[in-house]
């Protein structure tokens, strides 16, 4: 039975171990973003409208045999972050992830989570906290068939810079994110996720048009919020 059969016949969510697969393979140089493209497309023909699929950077097994998340993706550990959230699926988080835990674990041993007294105040802590509230506020981030879909938007470097909006009664994002190892600098095909937005994080306003550059650092990400 293929994991798509699953959703028909019961389940509601499904790990996307496929997913990992090419954000890992894109952190290690053996993949561009066409490796997402393939994901997406894919999960989008394949799995009903309704699939949940479980997004994860990390888990208890991968931590403990391959490394950890800031082992395996580098300066792209933040964008992965930022695009398991912001796209289709829901975001699985492990044990540590919130406290930025940086050590492998015991795989059969029993391994607290240090936690800080402003573990909340972490640079990833603050990251994941503030994602989940943008994707409980905004309609466009909601799960299956409550959200919107992902659409991508072309931009100049294709193969490095993954892009796309979601949008959904009136509530939008708009996302970039460079995952190469070069600073990239891109101008954007529209005019679907042309607009006034806010920045994520800052609340700046910001209009995006047919004239609109983005500068992106290596592992350097943009999320730009309409509505919730």
């Amino acid at each position: 039975m293929h994991v798509a059969d699953l959703h028909y016949a019961a389940f509601d969510a499904s790990y996307a171990w496929t997913w990992k697969d090419a954000m890992q393979g894109i952190a290690a140089g053996r993949a561009d973003t066409g490796a997402l493209f393939g994901f997406y497309s894919w999960n989008e023909s394949a799995y009903p409208r309704e699939a949940m699929r479980m997004i994860y950077t990390s888990n208890h097994d991968q931590n403990a045999w391959e490394g950890t998340e800031y082992e395996k993706y580098g300066p792209l550990r933040e964008a992965a972050i930022v695009l398991s959230v912001t796209g289709e699926g829901i975001p699985l988080i492990y044990n540590g992830q919130e406290v930025g835990n940086r050590k492998r674990l015991e795989f059969f041993e029993r391994d607290p989570i240090d936690w800080p007294e402003d573990y909340a105040l972490d640079s990833q802590g603050a990251l994941y906290r503030d994602l989940f509230a943008l994707k409980h506020a905004n309609r466009a981030l909601w799960n299956g068939q409550w959200g919107g879909r992902m659409y991508q938007v072309v931009n100049s470097a294709p193969q490095q810079v993954f892009s796309f909006f979601r949008a959904n009664e009136g509530d939008q994002v708009f996302v970039a994110l460079n995952l190469s190892d070069q600073a990239q600098t891109v101008t954007f095909q529209g005019p679907h996720h042309w607009g006034d937005y806010r920045e994520f994080r800052t609340g700046d306003a910001v209009t995006v048009d047919g004239a609109t550059t983005m500068t992106l650092e290596p592992g350097g990400w943009r999320v730009l919020v309409r509505g919730g």
